[in-house]
């Protein structure tokens, strides 16, 4: 007898050995599991089950590999079929990796004297299926990437045009959103070359939770404060300002204008940021030494120019109709001083009062609304405010005057 011959004999013989113990490793393998593993211990029966299927497939898996190993190179990778699809997402790499070390560990305690070939076959074959698991995973995390970034991009776009659904949270929640709290959207232009990852790392250090959305030319940042699960956000007074976390994120923009948009309550919120935001970074360029970033609401003026009917209401409602409630005086100084030129002396021979009365109306202008009279860029924003407010009033007192006309017999 030949010694390939005795060779193939010796194989089939371990072969049919292999199958008829393959039981009791398995058996074995599982106990262990239960002995090693408190991850294990603590599944659901579900998942346990299936944690076994992925180890008992190993085992048959290997004696169909040991008999021909050089036709089956791949057979590793029917393994992982055993398993349903979600056993990736509550499984770990590093938990596998611990699963396949301990059905090696029992295998050659079970082939113990079997002869050093069947020994470096395990090993060989365990190594086949370290790659392999570390493929799956591999493959499901891009998957999974893939599918992140698109959602990110449905769920940016969604904010964007303000087509907010009762699905918009749980989607949120699938990407890991730890925001809460208050929220502003940031637009600017895409740089040529754009890293996500760089982005996401400089909102982390800041305590800043990020929603990307690259539009072609536009980069949309959602912006939130995070918090860890459980705990209690921190002081206001240890929390950046959205214009600050703006400028710090301003590197990661291309070159031209950046514009933040006001703060919300919430998330769900977000959409109204966003199209304050959309405005003014449209009407950006006509305001020559704006900063950047520049916030949407110091851009009213241009933005109520261009049509857009949220500056508009937002004028007359912070300046005009806060000045015509306080006093008829404030709104008459206001409009006198800035049609002046922004002269002390000509609105008090205008309104025939004394200068001193002028900077004192003018001083109570600013404690009424926030606003300074006094400088240029706050003079335009008063001055559009006062033209809106009054065309608005004018327009009331019109319909009101009809309305009395109409109920007249």
């Amino acid at each position: 007898m030949t010694d390939s011959t005795r060779a193939t004999m010796d194989k089939k013989a371990t072969l049919a050995w292999l199958r008829r113990i393959s039981g009791d490793i398995s058996t074995a393998t599982l106990r262990r599991l239960e002995e090693s593993l408190p991850w294990y211990s603590d599944m659901p029966p579900a998942r346990r089950s299936a944690v076994g299927l992925v180890a008992q497939a190993g085992i048959t898996s290997f004696i169909e590999w040991y008999q021909n190993p050089h036709e089956t190179p791949t057979i590793a990778a029917d393994i992982f079929a055993a398993a349903p699809r979600e056993l990736l997402r509550s499984v770990s790499l590093q938990q596998t990796l611990q699963l396949v070390r301990i059905t090696v560990d029992v295998t050659e305690e079970k082939v113990a004297g079997r002869g050093d070939h069947l020994r470096e076959a395990i090993l060989l074959y365990s190594r086949e299926v370290a790659f392999t698991a570390a493929d799956v995973y591999a493959r499901a995390a891009e998957s999974r990437g893939l599918w992140d970034a698109r959602l990110e991009a449905l769920v940016v776009d969604t904010i964007l045009t303000g087509e907010t659904d009762d699905e918009l949270p749980s989607r949120i929640a699938a990407l890991g959103w730890h925001g809460h709290g208050e929220v502003s959207v940031l637009v600017g232009t895409t740089p040529p070359a754009f890293d996500v990852d760089q982005v996401r790392r400089k909102a982390r250090k800041m305590g800043v939770d990020v929603l990307i959305g690259v539009q072609g030319s536009r980069l949309v940042l959602v912006l939130g404060r995070t918090v860890t699960p459980g705990a209690e956000p921190g002081p206001e007074e240890d929390q950046l300002s959205f214009r600050e976390i703006a400028s710090e994120l301003e590197p990661f923009f291309g070159q031209g204008h950046l514009v933040l948009g006001p703060t919300m309550p919430a998330l769900v919120d977000a959409s109204r940021s966003a199209r304050a935001a959309l405005a003014g970074f449209a009407v950006a360029a006509s305001w020559r030494s704006a900063p950047r970033p520049v916030e949407a609401d110091d851009l009213l003026p241009e933005r109520a120019l261009a049509g857009d009917v949220v500056a508009k209401k937002t004028l007359v409602e912070r300046i005009y109709r806060p000045l015509e409630g306080h006093s008829t005086d404030l709104v008459t100084t206001l409009w006198s001083y800035l049609d002046n030129g922004r002269s002390l002396e000509a609105t008090a021979r205008d309104l025939f009062v004394h200068p001193n009365t002028v900077r004192y109306r003018l001083k109570r202008v600013s404690d009424v609304i926030g606003w300074d009279a006094t400088g240029p860029r706050e003079a335009l924003i008063l001055q559009t405010a006062l033209i809106l407010g009054s065309i608005g009033s004018s327009e009331v007192s019109r319909r009101r005057q009809g309305a009395r006309r109409a109920e007249r017999p």
